[in-house]
């Protein structure tokens, strides 16, 4: 049963991190729509190849791979930080509390293991993610996400009851103070 949930989870994480959806971005002159880079287990051995770099934060590593990959992808908390209490559990990795209550995750003597056993495995998906790196053109994941971001406030706020003449003015200054920051970045 215990390795079952291990497996429920890293095939969670292989699904969400497996560039199969439209909602990824592929397609296009220079990508394949529904290409998948990933393969289920994969993102274990991304994850323990960047911490063997030097130790990481759970936002270091969601930021490391949507590097890696150009921009093209940006794996959610959601898939990481399961993934690395897995290799928590499996010994892979050491965590330590750091500064503001993050986690900073260490690789252990089984995760260099791991590593070596699999490196022409890991030597392909870092491969291949620089492949995707050369290729991708589009907006980085983490602009639509704050974007929908945005809308989804406005529009909850709005259904959140009447909005007063002074609230709607400060609500308004808020979007046009944010189009403007944008528009000078």
């Amino acid at each position: 049963m215990h390795r079952h949930f291990h497996t429920h989870r890293e095939a969670h994480a292989a699904r969400e991190f497996g560039f199969h959806s439209h909602r990824h971005g592929f397609g296009g002159r220079h990508g394949r729509r529904g290409e998948r880079v990933f393969d289920q287990g994969d993102l274990r051995f991304v994850i323990l190849k960047l911490i063997s770099e030097s130790p990481r934060h759970g936002y270091e590593i969601i930021k490391a791979i949507e590097d890696a990959v150009g921009g093209a992808y940006s794996p959610s908390p959601g898939v990481i930080y399961p993934t690395l209490t897995l290799l928590e559990e499996l010994g892979y990795v050491t965590v330590e509390a750091a500064e503001g209550g993050k986690k900073l995750y260490r690789i252990a003597e089984a995760g260099e293991a791991a590593l070596a056993e699999k490196k022409s495995v890991v030597d392909g998906i870092f491969h291949r993610m620089a492949e995707i790196n050369e290729r991708f053109e589009g907006p980085s994941p983490r602009i639509a996400r704050a974007m929908q971001n945005l809308g989804a406030a406005i529009a909850l706020r709005m259904r959140g009851g009447p909005v007063s003449a002074e609230q709607l003015d400060v609500l308004v200054t808020a979007i046009d103070e944010a189009a403007k920051r944008v528009e000078k970045a």
